[in-house]
């Protein structure tokens, strides 16, 4: 009698473990993205830039956007989009606009964590009114 019960328990258990032995799909679920949009504010100078570096946890779209300029929209300023070296805080210039009018944006992929960096700089087009011009830059990057 006993052996009967043994045996309709480990036939019960073989079942379950056959049942559970069907076609299963695992699906790994992909990363979100996060993406933040950071902005930068200055004032150019008659022959002179600004550099602002970011970070990057992941790859991802980078776009980097001349928002405003001014007081006359209408000049061209120098605008590049590069790889930041933190040991001499230059900017390593891959994407570069030597004319960029308000408006004007970059549009990159960042294939792994890295720190990166916008420039603005006088192409000698604001130098002529020889005022300061006020810009916004707008980044947006994966975090």
């Amino acid at each position: 009698m006993l052996r009967g019960i043994a045996r309709g328990i480990v036939l019960v258990a073989l079942m379950a473990l056959t049942g559970a032995c069907g076609d299963t799909t695992t699906i790994n679920p992909t990363p979100t993205i996060v993406t933040i949009t950071e902005t930068y504010t200055g004032t150019l100078i008659p022959a002179s830039a600004g550099t602002f570096s970011f970070t990057t946890l992941t790859g991802g779209s980078i776009n980097a956007t001349l928002t405003t300029l001014g007081p006359d929209n209408s000049k061209t300023v120098g605008f590049s989009l590069g790889t930041f070296v933190t040991a001499s805080k230059t900017c390593t210039v891959i994407l570069d606009n030597a004319a960029a009018t308000q408006a004007f944006s970059f549009s990159a992929t960042a294939s792994s964590i890295g720190v990166y960096c916008v420039r603005i700089y006088d192409n000698g087009s604001t130098s002529t009114d020889n005022v300061p011009y006020t810009f916004t830059i707008t980044v947006s990057h994966p975090n």
